[in-house]
């Protein structure tokens, strides 16, 4: 019997697309991971914003005078 160089036994078969594709998809999750760091706000932060916008929107309308001709 004849023996290659791994001594006899066969290494793992590896589709090369679905191992560039899992390749590219950790990438992207490394790369999302370091935007979300870096643009992102926390639920928190997003929550506490829209508060405060709304508020600001509803004292900004009580102050609104109302005229005849609807200005």
């Amino acid at each position: 019997m004849r023996r290659g160089r791994t001594g006899g036994q066969m290494g793992d078969l590896v589709n090369l697309r679905k191992a560039r594709k899992a390749a590219k998809r950790r990438e992207n999750a490394v790369r999302a991971a370091e935007n979300r760091l870096v643009h992102g706000r926390s639920k928190d932060e997003r929550a506490l914003e829209e508060a405060r916008a709304e508020k600001s929107r509803r004292e900004l309308d009580a102050h609104r005078l109302e005229t005849e001709d609807g200005r």
